[in-house]
């Protein structure tokens, strides 16, 4: 079936149709989970959470714009409003944290998954600055607004975020590096 039918299908609750699209959608919303959650297993939960939410307001879908990416939104709504309910400390940083630092191109010589794995190790509130901001496409305003901090904490949040991840992705390519065969003679 083509995604209109799905569509039309799944707002009938046809469970067949349902079956069709989770398996068709899965896996993408599956890696969007895993950006913004801890562990697989919050990102199965949230997975299970985001496809409650799609087939209970399928029929709000208009058509404009791509369903995958009405989707991938509900995805990540799910994994903010499960950050938001569990209770945690804001992560308050100042200012002159907001020192330029740029990822390098260490990243292509790093294997997805373990990038993934790095990123998944940050602090939750710099984990989802920096998915929405970086990965996402969201303005530090937008992000602010999701997650209900100030426009300047997102701003230092996911310039700690970078700052860490660079660390980790340095220190991998370290030890990478000193796996290699030397092929000096």
């Amino acid at each position: 079936m083509k995604t209109e039918e799905l569509i039309k299908q799944c707002i009938k609750n046809n469970r067949t149709a349902q079956n069709e699209l989770f398996r068709k959608y899965k896996d993408v919303l599956y890696f969007t989970s895993l950006k913004y959650c801890r562990n697989e297993a919050d990102a199965e939960d949230n997975l299970h959470d985001a496809f409650v939410t799609i087939f209970q307001k399928i029929k709000t879908y208009k058509g404009k714009g791509s369903f995958e990416g009405w989707m991938k939104r509900i995805t990540i709504y799910k994994a903010i409003d499960a950050y938001k309910a569990n209770k945690h400390v804001p992560t308050e940083l100042k200012d002159d944290i907001l020192e330029d630092t740029t990822i390098t191109s260490d990243l292509l010589e790093i294997p997805l998954d373990t990038l993934l794995t790095c990123i998944q190790e940050l602090p939750d509130q710099y984990r989802l600055v920096f998915n929405l901001y970086q990965l996402d496409g969201y303005s530090h305003k937008e992000v602010a607004d999701l997650l209900n901090i100030s426009e300047n904490t997102s701003k230092s949040n996911y310039h700690r975020a970078k700052h860490i991840l660079r660390e980790k992705i340095t220190a991998i390519t370290q030890t990478m590096n000193l796996k290699e065969p030397n092929n000096e003679r």
